[in-house]
């Protein structure tokens, strides 16, 4: 397995410290984009290609809202309103039932 992957992305949380997270998927909800986002430190499992495999107990994605600014850079902000998280994990819920996600370690 290579290390260069482009779906690694690296945060700075509310601390400095970067965290490591893999981009699953990307929803969009009205004229919002949201980031569904799963931590890499989290994993409990060893092989770097794995998920969510029988060994791995489930682990919780992270969703963020995509802001873009005038420059074009975007920036993943944290969802306050609990109803707009909850919309977000249905529609990508309904997704994951609806296509094959075993294609994240590719």
């Amino acid at each position: 397995m290579t290390d260069d992957r482009d779906d690694i992305i690296i945060l700075v949380d509310e601390n400095g410290e970067e965290v490591e997270v893999e981009h699953i998927d990307t929803i969009t909800m009205g004229d919002n984009e949201y980031v569904v986002l799963l931590p890499k430190d989290e994993s409990v499992c060893d092989d770097d290609s794995c998920y969510e495999c029988d060994d791995c107990e489930e682990e919780e994605v992270v969703i963020l809202k995509v802001e873009s600014s005038e420059d074009g850079e975007d920036t993943f902000i944290a969802i306050e309103d609990e109803e707009e998280q909850e919309a977000v994990f249905e529609i990508f819920t309904k997704k994951i039932e609806e296509t094959e996600y075993d294609d994240f370690a590719d």
